[in-house]
């Protein structure tokens, strides 16, 4: 499924009241602060991937888990958001032009809180 981009979006400007953000996903929405770019644009359409594999409520209830996990692991909250298994793809791949066509799915289990 193709995301539906919002560039100059309020949600991520309401959330950077308490955490600076540039974007968030909500499938099936992007949710962008300002205008998009492609590395942007990959990074957020990896997670509507990982949403689409674990029907949405099963990304956002792992995605929680794995930053409660790494917050009382690490004892931050900005490492815990960056050790989570679905960021941790993102970030990884989100210079690759080619990698959501030869993503295979799940790939997100390669990595661990």
């Amino acid at each position: 499924m193709k995301p539906i981009i919002i560039e100059n979006s309020k949600v991520p400007k309401i959330i950077s009241l308490i955490t600076d953000i540039g974007a968030i996903t909500l499938w099936p929405f992007i949710f962008i602060k300002d205008t998009a770019n492609e590395r942007l644009i990959r990074h957020e359409s990896i997670h509507i991937a990982q949403y689409n594999e674990l029907f949405v409520i099963g990304f956002l209830a792992l995605y929680l888990y794995d930053w409660i996990r790494g917050l009382l692991k690490y004892r931050d909250s900005d490492l815990a958001y960056y050790q989570t298994r679905f960021e941790q793809e993102a970030y990884e791949h989100s210079v690759d032009n080619g990698y959501l066509e030869s993503r295979n799915n799940y790939e997100w289990m390669k990595y661990h809180v």
